[in-house]
């Protein structure tokens, strides 16, 4: 029970502290961070991925330090850490905060909208805090026509008042992204470059932070790549960038430590949930000595919430507010469509569209992994280097830091969720280029089929007859981890199997275990164990045929007693399954009797 003795609520969505404490939303304590974070500098800049609880920290923030709020300290932050151990600067500043979210993206609107947002904002602040402020600020403060102007008239009156700004960006970059991504380089350009307004904005805070004895002491910033700030600032140069500092992996998102409470408070027990939690949320690490696993704070509560309502789970695991949209992603994996066009073969024109971004995120995705270097600063026009492709990966949560590799950080999918939201770019990068566009419904009714009644014919033939239709796709399967990728990207379609690869299992395994996911679907029955075959049209002979096809029976057999198929197998049938493909085309598949799983024998199904 919380305070009034009403039941605490959930605080899904919430980042308005106040209104997290009003109404009696349960508050993940977080507050022992903020002499930390007084320590680590003046002038801060934070990334992490979306629905971290960026806007939440910054709204504890605006309460602690302003001195508007400082009449309802004891209110605000009862039971609290930092209402034990205060710090010096608590209620001692004017608080002014900006959410960049709120700013258009159309670049015929966004000078305007960003304007009227920062004037409602600075409007609210001036007027709330006027018995504070020098007489007649706020008039001289809004008699300036540009919110630059307008900052250095606040800043100048309060150095004279001795009352110093704290200001605080969220989302710092979200427009400007969007722009990006929308409108193209140019329009961004303009922006962010040359005489571009916002570049001018952070101008203004830079000569700011370093005036003698300037108004503006504190600044903290967030958002969800370093983009955007290393073109308007020309890198971070005007304070302390922490999104890699240790100290700092779990000041967003929740321990295991921090869950447990929170579960207890609803009444429920962590320690039933912990697997599933940890195999589809957790796993997030944002310094390579991965000090302790962070849970995504959204998809957590998105979870405990729907255990609390109906005494289970969520039908859907996936929180789709966590999801980047494709559109996001899509500029770096295609190239310009005229210049494709133009330079590309009409047969191979869809593969000319999809640049060597795509193949590294199409890598990624099969193996799981990456061996590379966090970069802390990139432009926009860097993102064509796959060194800063892959460290906008890790900023937006799709890598997270899994340990070293001959002394290079290993980058690995943190997560079922991540993994699941993936494969569904690959899916969307082919529709968007024209190079595979299926039936999602005809491949979501023979995935059912293949889970529930054990037809996994349909489902392969499906896809082998819809690759013989839309030749585009071919120049993409050439290899046997290209096809496995491929596959893995429709056979994810629908969520009814938890799928395994090789490249999970550390080696020694299967290609693909397709196990029963009894958790959201108790009553499956069937589960499948793939090996696939690879020829190159070139080498394709029935010897080399029937040559592959007995390594893969015979790998098929040993596999299906493995003690990891059988952990996940419980009560389905398992089908070992072959897949023979010459080039892009399947030209074999059969399945081996089972039996009982540990002696399968070859049977029907043969194609040639």
């Amino acid at each position: 029970m919380n305070a009034t003795d009403e039941p605490w609520r959930i605080p899904y969505g919430v980042a308005d502290f106040i209104k997290l404490r009003e109404r009696g939303h349960y508050f993940v304590d977080k507050t022992h961070y903020l002499p930390l974070l007084e320590q680590a500098g003046e002038f801060l800049f934070l990334i992490r991925p979306r629905r971290f609880g960026k806007s939440l920290l910054q709204s504890v923030m605006e309460c602690y330090y302003d001195a508007g709020w400082g009449g309802r300290f004891d209110e605000l932050f009862a039971g609290t850490w930092i209402h034990e151990h205060p710090t010096p600067e608590r209620g001692q500043y004017l608080c002014l905060r900006f959410d960049f979210s709120a700013v258009s993206s159309t670049p015929a609107e966004v000078r305007d909208s960003f304007e009227a947002h920062t004037r409602i904002i600075l409007s609210g602040v001036l007027e709330r805090n006027r018995a504070r402020l020098p007489e007649g600020l706020p008039e001289r403060v809004f008699a300036e026509t540009t919110l630059n102007r307008r900052l250095e008239r606040l800043i100048d009156g309060l150095l004279a008042q001795g009352l110093p700004l704290y200001l605080f960006i969220d989302e710092y970059d979200n427009f400007a992204n969007n722009i990006l991504v929308n409108a193209g380089r140019e329009a961004y350009r303009e922006l962010t470059h040359s005489s571009g307004f916002f570049r001018d904005f952070f101008a203004l805070l830079k000569e700011a932070v370093g005036r003698t004895g300037s108004g503006l002491a504190r600044l903290f910033i967030t958002g969800v790549s370093p983009i955007t700030l290393d073109d308007v600032t020309s890198g971070f140069n005007i304070g302390t960038n922490i999104s890699l500092e240790p100290e700092f992996n779990a000041l967003l998102g929740f321990t295991h430590a921090e869950l447990e409470r929170l579960f207890a408070a609803f009444g429920q027990d962590f320690d039933n949930h912990r697997t599933i939690v940890d195999e589809w949320y957790n796993h997030y690490h944002f310094h390579k000595s991965r000090r302790e696993p962070v849970v995504n704070s959204d998809m957590a509560l998105y979870y405990l919430r729907a255990l609390v309502r109906r005494n289970e789970p969520p039908d859907d695991l996936i929180d789709h507010n966590v999801r980047i949209d494709y559109g996001k992603l899509r500029h770096l994996v295609e190239i310009d469509r005229q210049l494709a066009d133009r330079e590309a073969a009409p047969a191979s024109a869809g593969a000319a569209r999809l640049n060597g971004n795509f193949s590294r995120l199409r890598s990624i995705i099969e193996t799981g992994e990456e061996v590379a270097q966090i970069q802390t600063s990139f432009p926009a026009e860097g993102l064509l280097r796959q060194d800063n492709f892959v460290s906008l990966l890790f900023y937006l949560g799709l890598l997270s830091f899994a340990g070293e590799r001959e002394g290079r950080p290993v980058l690995r999918i943190p997560n079922r969720t991540v993994r699941q939201l993936m494969y569904g770019y690959l899916r969307e990068a082919y529709d968007a280029v024209g190079v595979f566009r299926p039936s999602t419904y005809e491949i979501a009714d023979r995935l059912n089929k293949m889970a529930y009644r054990g037809e996994w014919r349909d489902f392969f033939d499906y896809l082998a007859e819809e690759i013989a239709r839309q030749a585009s796709v071919r120049d993409f399967l050439q290899g046997e981890k290209m096809i496995q990728g491929f596959l893995l990207a429709w056979l994810n379609l629908s969520p009814y199997f938890q799928v395994f690869s090789e490249a999970e299992q550390a080696g020694g395994f299967v290609d693909l275990y397709l196990a029963p996911f009894y958790f959201r679907y108790p009553d499956m029955r069937h589960a499948y164990l793939l090996e696939l075959k690879y020829l190159p049209r070139a080498e394709d002979t029935p010897a080399r045929r029937a040559a592959l096809l007995d390594e893969a029976r015979g790998h098929l057999r040993r596999y299906a007693t493995d003690a990891r198929v059988q952990a996940a197998l419980g009560a389905a049938t398992l089908h070992p399954l072959v897949l023979l493909y010459s080039g892009w085309e399947l030209v074999h598949r059969e399945a081996l009797e089972t039996g009982t799983a540990s002696a399968p024998r070859a049977r029907g199904g043969v194609e040639g």
